[in-house]
């Protein structure tokens, strides 16, 4: 773990005594449960959006889809009676696909991340509601499906399998940021995209990956989602969910700017965000103000990420200069030595 994530784990671990102490029901299991289920909604949501950041761009689509993705699955299952064992796998292409075509149109149209993703939360969220005629796609009244529901929904030994889901996706995928050539090309993409090009990375196809992988984990979301909720609003289901997700990278050390972070640090980030929901409920302050929450959240980590980074640069310059005074230092001396053994001899 680097300084950022284990100051971010503190600071997890402080908070959570905070809520303790202010309402023991915070430490309740039926509480940790359901804290711990929404970190792996979130936090499978947020990972998917932190490989788009990586490579300085943005994903703003990613609510509208998992209520669009969403509609579709439930409407595939419910109602199509289309076996879940095809209709799951059919839902995480379509989600691939959406982020195929997201990259294409950012690295071949060289269009800016921001317009073509805001573009996408429009016609998705419109997409889904005229797909349900502006109503509410859910299950039937007695609608059952036991092997579905455990798996997206269930509990293994009192652990949420989304929360599992989770962390099996944030090794996997720390395994591939961290120790593969593909994520060091990310790094590298992010840090300076036209230096990786000249040094030969495939840059386009690797922006491309980045937003294949956030669209497959959008749509698995937005599937987990689904069987969570059980109904969806086409409306509202999803609104808002890119702020939590690019909150979540932010707090977690992922700079927006690209080329920074870390997957345990993305997921402590979703940790953190869902503690202070769950402080906010149990505290009973309006839910009216969760966006002013989630607002002031990516404020501060905007900040700190700034600051930080104001702050490593200064050592840089800092160490640069020492180095550079003591081999000044070390080249003024050789002339002395040299001249007093000439005097000697």
């Amino acid at each position: 773990m680097i300084k950022k994530d284990l100051g971010l784990l503190l600071l997890i671990v402080v908070v959570g005594i905070v809520v303790a102490i202010i309402n023991p029901r915070f430490l309740l299991p039926i509480n940790l449960a359901n804290t711990a289920n929404l970190i792996g909604l979130f936090g499978i949501l947020s990972i998917g959006q932190a490989f788009v950041i990586i490579t300085g761009g943005i994903e703003l689509s990613v609510g509208s889809l998992v209520a669009l993705l969403g509609v579709l699955f439930i409407d595939f299952v419910a109602v199509q009676d289309m076996s879940w064992m095809l209709a799951l796998p059919l839902i995480l292409v379509l989600g691939a696909v959406i982020g195929a075509v997201h990259g294409w149109l950012i690295t071949r149209l060289n269009l800016q991340p921001f317009v073509v993703t805001l573009c996408g939360l429009l016609i998705y969220r419109g997409a889904a509601r005229f797909y349900t005629a502006d109503g509410t796609a859910g299950f039937a009244f007695g609608q059952n499906f036991p092997d579905l529901e455990f798996l997206t929904a269930g509990r293994f030994y009192g652990v949420p399998n989304t929360f599992i889901a989770l962390v099996i996706i944030g090794v996997v995928t720390w395994i591939v940021l961290h120790r593969s050539v593909f994520g060091r090309y990310l790094y590298a993409i992010g840090k300076n995209e036209e230096a990786a090009r000249y040094s030969g990375i495939r840059t386009g196809r690797m922006v491309m990956s980045a937003y294949v992988i956030c669209g497959l984990l959008t749509a698995l979301s937005a599937i987990l989602f689904a069987m969570y909720t059980r109904s969806i609003s086409p409306a509202s289901h999803g609104q808002f969910y890119e702020l939590y997700a690019i909150a979540a990278a932010v707090l977690g050390g992922f700079s927006l700017r690209g080329g920074e972070g870390s997957i345990v640090g993305v997921v402590l980030g979703t940790v953190l965000l869902q503690e202070l929901q769950n402080l906010v409920n149990l505290l009973g302050i309006p839910s009216s103000l969760n966006f002013a929450v989630m607002g002031g959240v990516i404020l501060i980590g905007v900040l700190i990420d700034q600051q930080w980074n104001a702050i490593r640069a200064q050592r840089r310059v800092v160490a640069a200069a020492r180095q550079t005074e003591a081999r000044v230092a070390d080249e003024a001396t050789v002339p002395v030595v040299a001249s007093q053994d000439q005097v000697g001899r």
